[in-house]
């Protein structure tokens, strides 16, 4: 197994908070599902999805760019209260480019700040931009 992307975000509570006044935004930027686990939630684990699919987004290589949007990335939380991440459109398509397995996350926030770490594993590194191996020249 070989990390083959590392995405990290941080967010201010507040500026998430704000935003989800606005059903539109709940709507662009969190699934069905996401908003049904969220729903009883309190703004800072709101905000620890939305850091969370950004910091996906950069272990991916994209940001929110190249066709990757937050719909595509679906953080949710199994039973066990690990959050897990589901992709699906482009940011499906540049993982299993990349030869990604899994991508696992860890969120954690207080009352000012949500922050989020993404690891991609796979087999094998494939980057998309480079021909590079990913092996560190020593």
């Amino acid at each position: 197994m070989r990390i083959l992307g590392l995405g990290v975000d941080i967010v201010e509570t507040a500026r998430v908070a704000r935003a989800l006044t606005r059903e539109r935004f709940r709507q662009r930027v969190f699934s069905g599902a996401e908003r049904a686990q969220l729903a009883e939630k309190d703004p800072q684990s709101w905000a620890g999805r939305f850091a969370a699919k950004e910091a996906v987004m950069k272990a991916l290589g994209t940001g929110w760019g190249s066709g990757v949007g937050f719909a595509q990335i679906e953080i949710l939380t199994v039973e066990s209260g690990r959050p897990v991440v589901k992709l699906t459109g482009r940011a499906l398509e540049v993982s299993r480019a990349m030869g990604i397995g899994e991508i696992l996350v860890s969120i954690s926030h207080s009352r000012d700040y949500a922050v989020a770490s993404a690891l991609a594993v796979g087999e094998e590194v494939r980057y998309a931009d480079s021909d590079s191996s990913g092996d560190a020249e020593a």
